[in-house]
Order: structure tokens, then sequence, then C-alpha cells
């Protein structure tokens, strides 16, 4: 586990989550108008710079897959707000077809009225080849449907595209579609194909920053070249820390905007999404949705990183807060990690989903959340000297979700004496992670977890070298990407 003092900075948290609203405001009118210009309308066109960055994001494998699959049916791209959905389309269709039908049923309310009479799906197709203004070929057009939870006609329409089109290259996208899709009782089961989309990790990262021989070296697991660049690697894998994956901010960091500028970004995200909250739930919910929002900086920063409804509100029960926590997990906004206690089959038998931790979908959101400075980047040895094991659980978290699209679990003992950071399914067991934010590599809770349990492999993610042991891998935190990937792709 990765060791925090957790009293002190945890009470340091509790007093930022409560105070953050009015101070990351204030910061970021002052950081805003100072490069963008006092004018609001200046300042958002200024920091809201469209995403045209030239990065290879590995979605773009799956996409192709789905193109080239006789058997395909209509794609849904899901994702959370801001990860690049849009862009990815285009540019999908843009380097993999000759044409590119694209309609958003937000922006151009015409468009949503095509799905609200007859989903003929020939009919629908000429209405949207007048919305693009283009022919739209089966056989060499993408049509793409963005902002698709705004026409719920549009969702049921599908499953007469896969029966009755399957010709037809059609996709789909949108803003907050997780909640749309579970709220929406004519969404046609088992008739669309799923993608899911994340924030980048480190190793698209490494790519949309200039630097794609060193994530190619370490794609390549070269270890002992590998270590000539260590430095290197620790210093980019700092500043991923802070810059986060959301496709904006990474490429205004490549641009060579300071970190005042991304962190205004990350900041203009949040309040996209705090405004999600009123906008597009209930009320009563969209109230617990914010609380809960604004304890999850606290609720890491302990060295017990499980979620606790008592840091939230005082008094608060699970019932109160179940569409709140569901609500954030369906718009992509948040991962739930639960427990498990042995690790025997069937896995899910012992999974206790009432106890779980509950992290963000991207580190430099959390580290925006949180309030935290960019100087702290520049002090000390460690990745960060403060607030640095919830920032490496969540980085790690963060190149698993991007491998695998699951999340892990994490284990714990039902006498609560040890703790496993996390654990993801393989083969059809469990291997046990630990995290370490430097290199110290003491490892109780993964030797106890050995100890008891005799996994066939166990990992342990730090700053330390790759070294193989008898009963553990020491993978470098920088290359954790790569070395899931292979491990993944040996699974199928």
């Amino acid at each position: 586990m990765a060791i925090l003092g957790s009293s002190p900075i945890a009470r340091e948290m509790d007093k930022r989550h409560v105070l953050r609203t009015k101070v990351v405001r204030e910061h970021r009118t002052k950081v805003i108008q100072k490069m963008c210009g006092s004018s609001q309308k200046s300042s958002r066109k200024c920091v809201r710079r469209t995403y045209t960055g030239d990065i290879d994001r590995r979605a773009l494998q799956p996409l192709k897959t789905w193109k080239s699959d006789p058997a395909r049916k209509p794609l849904v791209l899901r994702g959370a707000r801001q990860v690049g959905k849009t862009w990815l389309l285009q540019e999908f269709g843009r380097s993999h077809y000759d044409n590119v039908a694209y309609v958003n049923c937000q922006r151009d309310r015409s468009v949503a009225s095509i799905f609200a009479g007859d989903l003929d799906p020939d009919r629908i197709l000429r209405g949207l080849a007048i919305a693009a203004d283009t022919t739209i070929n089966p056989a060499t057009t993408l049509v793409i449907v963005d902002e698709i939870q705004e026409a719920p006609g549009a969702l049921t329409s599908l499953k007469y595209f896969a029966e009755e089109r399957p010709d037809v290259h059609f996709t789909a996208a949108g803003s907050l579609l997780g909640v749309a899709l579970r709220t929406n009782a004519s969404f046609p089961v088992g008739k669309v194909n799923f993608i899911d989309l994340h924030p980048l990790d480190f190793d698209e990262f490494l790519r949309g920053i200039g630097d794609s021989r060193l994530a190619d070296l370490v794609l390549e697991q070269d270890w002992p070249l590998i270590t000539s660049y260590e430095d290197r690697l620790v210093e980019l894998l700092r500043q991923y820390m802070f810059v986060g994956g959301m496709p904006e901010a990474v490429a205004r960091f490549a641009a060579g905007d300071s970190l005042d500028i991304v962190r205004a970004l990350q900041l203009d995200i949040l309040r996209g999404y705090e405004n999600d909250f009123a906008k597009y739930a209930a009320a009563n919910v969209s109230r617990r949705i914010a609380e809960v929002w604004a304890s999850l900086p606290s609720q890491l920063a302990r060295e017990n990183k499980r979620f606790f409804l008592g840091r939230v509100r005082e008094g608060a029960r699970a019932r109160e807060f179940e569409d709140a926590l569901q609500w954030l997990n369906d718009a992509g906004l948040v991962h739930r990690v639960t427990r498990y206690t042995k690790p025997a089959n069937p896995i899910r038998a012992y999974e206790d989903a009432k106890i779980f931790k509950l992290f963000l979908h991207d580190v430099g959101l959390l580290g925006a959340l949180a309030g935290l400075d960019d100087s702290v980047l520049l002090q000390g040895t460690g990745i960060f000297d403060e607030f640095k094991g919830a920032l490496t659980e969540q980085y790690v978290l963060q190149q698993i979700i991007a491998a695998r699209s699951t999340a892990p679990m994490y284990w714990a003992p039902e006498d609560g004496r040890a703790e496993l950071d996390f654990s993801i399914e393989r083969a059809r067991t469990l291997v046990p992670i630990e995290v370490k934010a430097e290199e110290n590599l003491q490892s109780k809770s993964l030797r106890s977890y050995i100890e008891r349990f005799h996994p066939r492999e166990a990992w342990r993610f730090s700053l330390a070298d790759y070294r193989e042991q008898d009963d553990m891998t020491n993978v470098p935190l920088y290359a954790i990407g790569p070395w899931l990937d292979v491990r993944h792709s040996k699974d199928f």
C-alpha cells in the first residue's frame, strides 16, 4: 500500500474540499485574465481551445477492428465528458473512410426531430444526409451521431440499423450517455457494439507531447536500456501526475502552455461537471452528487482509502446516496474498486460490493479537485511530497482501466489488519498488486497476502527498477501500462 501520513494531510484535505469552490474560482479567474484577457468571451475561447493534437489514441485499434468485422453492429462510444469522443470518431472517419456524415443532436435540433417520427433506417439516412450536407455511401461513409442522448428515438433506432441496414457504418457518442442508457427503457440491448474511451494513459501522454521514441522503448520492455532513461521517465511521470490525461490539457501542455493554464483548463472541466450535476439530475440527487464529488480528495488522502459516507456528511445513510453514487459511475466520472476477502472461484462470490474505494477517472483532475498547487510538482524527490499516495494509486488505477477497461478489486480480510491496493482478474484467478509511491520496497501487505494464498504471480509497482523475485515482480510505475497490455493480450 502507498503509505501516506494520513492525519495531518487528511485534515488539510478536509479543509480544502470545504473551501475549494471559492478558492479555485478565484484562482481560475486570475489566471485566465492574466493569460487571455478580461473579456469572458475571449477567456472562454482561449481556455477551451479545440483539441486537434496528433495523439495516437489506443481506442483507434478497436475502431479499426469494428470496421472490418462483417458482423459489426451500430457502435456506441462511451466515456466521460471531455475525454475526446467526438475528436476520436471524426479522426477515425477522416483516416479510414472516404467521407464522414457528422451530425449533432444537441446543437442542431432539426437532427433530433429526424428521430422523432418513423424510425425507418432509409428515411433516417436521407435526413442525416441533408443535415450533414453530404452523400452517405454505406460502404465508404462513416455516420456519426453526436450527443445522441438528446434524441431518445435515436437510441431506439440503433436496433433497426442493426437489423435492416447492417451495411451502414453507424456510430454514436454523447455526454452523460451512460446516464441516458440506464434511464432509457427502449435501448436495444444486444443490438449495438460498445467501446469505452478513457483519459490518455501515460503511453498516450508521452506520444502526445512528442516523446514517441521513449514510449516505444518502454513498450519494448528493454529494461537495461530503459534504466538509462529512468530520470527522464520519472520527470515525465511527475508531469503526467499534474497534467493528467484529459486531451485538451495534454494538448495545451504539449503546445508549451504553462501549468497555470493547464490547471485553469482542468478547473473549467470540473466546473462543467458540476454544472451537469444540477442540469441532468433531480434536485435532491444533484446535491448529493456534489457532496460525494467534493469529498473525494479527503477520502483518498487517508491511508485507509475506503469510501465512508460519514466523510461526505455526518449521519449520512447509504440509501440516501445510492442514486448519487450510481449517477457518478454512469457518467464515467468515478471508478468503484470493491473489496474481496478471499481469492477463490467464483471470484465474485467473495466480493463485498458494499465496501469500496472511489477514485476519479483522471489523475490530473484529482489534483485540481484537491486544490494542489503546481509548485508541489517541483518539490522533493518523490512523485509528490504531498498527497502522493492518493495520486499514485489514482495513476495506477488509470493505467489498469486503460489496459483492461474494467475496474480492479482490492483485498482486505475480515479483521481489517491488512489491505492490498489492487487485484486484477487473470486466468480465472486474482493477481495481487501493491503500489508504492517511491522506491520503498517494503511490502508488508503483499507479503501477508502471498503467505496466506500463495498466488501464482504477484506484482509491485514502484519507482524502483524492474526486478523479478521468487514470489513477486517489481515493475517501475512509468512502465506499467505496456506491462499490463502484454499480459492482457496473453489472456486472449
